[in-house]
């Protein structure tokens, strides 16, 4: 029976252009996973959008001295640009600031208040007297009374990754520069997670035998030494989602509150527009649905403790609020929480340009290219380095030379010596060799699916360029490419094996390789494709126009295809052409002078 997989991906703030780090941690890891699952024949559905409330965006707005909406609105466009030409599936791409959002984070919110997990308190603020207002906590910076590092913000120290109490920051100063600052009292709704603790344990010790100890151990510890302790989830803002209670005008739901509800909500608005208005409970009420959530490290907290804690909170009283019926919201399954990606020894940083951004890169080389290399250093247990002539090497000695020549090779040997067919041999003469590489193949799609499942991308890649290369000690034992001057006979048979080994491996490399995955696709003369395609649709409700990205699924594409080649001799062949291109070493300095300008 197919499973019902979700794929939640991190939502980008829309106050910058995406670099390869972010592509790396979350919304690459969850395309190839996604991917896998729909060749598997699985019912898969891709969810993310721009977080187009939180404060880097107003920050960003107000440095440009631009509205907010059309600040988000011009960065929201430009990552839908990036994931079709990446090849970043989603099956709906949105927002945040949507009336769909808006409603079912006001439903969560007051399903939380009605079961007694909120409670109003008065609590100190840091206030600007010259702006006369409240600053959210990413206005605020200084020392991290913690481990002392300069440049925290009030409400997270990315030095050692704790989340701060903004009244204890030491030195405070507004990034805005709007004079000194002072603690005021205001009055806020505060999520208390100390009575839904015990829970929270409960559903990270029953994921200890799969969820990595990055995550799970972090996460444990965390509860361990500080205890999950209430936390506010409104702020004074007149940006976001307004709070559902009267009098409460003028105040907003805080972004890490209700950013992480989008992963729900965007499943329903994708029903809707599906048509389905139902389809959206597959995979959240249906209790046997997995629901995978890539994330970068810094964001752990908020999907392992937060955001469990606001779906066992809500019980079935979100039901009863949202559509007059009780049913519960299913927990993550998993959350394969990345590490950081850094950039020639140092860490990113948008600010000082010191970034591989990734429309940038496209606009010069390949997306298989960024894809391989982005997951063959993907971080997912530690931190990785993108280092540019490592790039380099790894796309020529690897990508090209390993998987690319074999490909480019053997199909144009078998276009021009049988004219342009597989060649017209009998299997039942495939001999011991023949049979021994198409099973050791085979094999490869256990091997390599049973590593992408543990989302451990990295070895499942590598599996398949070892796969790769023993069709490659295969030809060099074979040598058809002289064997086929004195036994055409035993050359057909060689190069037949060979072109149904490529021929699997085209698939097991597709949720990695799209791209060229298709096209080789083309070449053995395939009419459907392997994937659907992604498309943009402009959809309109209270809050105005937004555009979404989609993806539409071929009627044939959902049948299964993780599985071995089947192919047929004689079968008609496309002309090939290389999958990838070689770069000369002259690029690493070229793109290395990029930097930091």
């Amino acid at each position: 029976m197919p499973e019902n997989i979700l794929v939640a991906i991190a939502w980008p703030y829309a106050n910058a252009e995406i670099h390869v780090g972010n592509i790396t941690g979350s919304h690459l890891p969850g395309d190839i996973v996604a991917r896998y699952h729909r060749l598997k024949g699985n019912n898969v559905l891709m969810v993310s959008g721009t977080d187009s409330h939180g404060t880097p965006v107003t920050l960003k707005a107000d440095a440009l001295g631009r509205p907010v909406e059309e600040v988000y609105k011009e960065y929201h466009v430009g990552f839908l640009d990036l994931f079709q030409q990446l090849g970043i599936h989603y099956d709906l791409f949105t927002t945040t600031h949507t009336e769909n959002h808006f409603k079912v984070a006001q439903s969560i919110f007051l399903a939380l208040l009605q079961n007694g997990f909120l409670y109003t308190q008065t609590s100190l603020q840091w206030y600007s007297p010259a702006t006369r207002r409240f600053l959210p906590d990413r206005y605020v910076e200084g020392t991290c009374y913690i481990c002392g590092a300069d440049g925290a913000r009030s409400d997270q120290c990315d030095a050692c990754g704790n989340v701060l109490e903004p009244e204890k920051l030491l030195n405070p100063r507004a990034k805005t520069g709007d004079g000194a600052l002072e603690l005021r009292e205001t009055k806020h709704f505060y999520l208390d997670l100390s009575k839904l603790e015990p829970e929270v344990k409960e559903f990270l010790r029953a994921r200890a035998s799969y969820m990595r100890e990055t995550v799970l151990g972090e996460s444990l510890r965390k509860i361990e030494v500080e205890g999950l302790k209430p936390r506010p989830i409104t702020r004074d803002l007149d940006w976001g989602i307004p709070v559902p209670v009267e009098g409460w005008e003028g105040k907003c739901l805080y972004v890490w509150f209700e950013a992480v509800i989008g992963y729900l909500s965007a499943a329903i608005e994708w029903a809707k527009l599906t048509g389905r208005p139902e389809a959206w409970k597959d995979w959240w009420v249906n209790p046997e649905a997995r629901s995978f959530y890539f994330i970068g490290k810094d964001n752990i907290f908020f999907h392992t403790s937060l955001w469990p804690a606001e779906l066992m909170g809500v019980g079935e009283q979100f039901g009863l609020i949202f559509e007059n019926r009780p049913f519960r919201l299913n927990l993550p399954y998993d959350v394969p929480a990345n590490q950081f990606m850094n950039l020639e020894g140092q860490k990113i940083s948008g600010s000082r340009n010191w970034a591989v951004w990734g429309r940038d890169f496209l606009s010069r080389y390949d997306p298989d290219a960024l894809r391989y290399y982005l997951t063959i250093n993907m971080p997912e247990l530690h931190d990785s380095d993108w280092d540019w002539a490592e790039f380099v090497s790894k796309n020529n000695g690897e990508l090209v030379a390993t998987w690319g020549n074999l490909a480019n090779r053997v199909l144009s040997f078998a276009y021009k010596h049988w004219e342009g067919h597989v060649p017209p041999v009998e299997v039942s003469a495939l001999r011991p060799p023949d049979r021994a590489l198409l099973a050791g193949i085979e094999a490869g799609f256990q091997s390599v699916g049973s590593l992408v499942e543990a989302v451990k991308l990295r070895a499942a890649l590598q599996e398949a360029f070892r796969l790769a290369t023993t069709v490659n000690q295969y030809l060099d034992q074979q040598a058809p490419w002289s064997t086929i001057k004195t036994d055409k006979d035993s050359a057909a048979l060689t190069i037949y094996t060979a072109l149904r080994a490529i021929d699997s491996l085209k698939i097991i490399f597709a949720p990695f390789l799209p791209f060229s995955s298709e096209k080789l696709h083309s070449f053995f003369g395939y009419e459907t494709p392997l994937f659907g395609e992604t498309y943009t649709e402009t959809v309109a409700d209270a809050l105005g126009e937004h555009t979404v990205l989609r993806y539409r699924v071929a009627s044939m594409v959902s049948l299964p295809q993780w599985k071995p080649s089947e192919l047929t001799p004689g079968t008609k062949l496309n002309p090939p052409m290389p999958l990838f291109k070689k770069l000369d070493e002259k690029i690493i300095e070229e793109e290395r002078a990029r930097l930091g300008k």
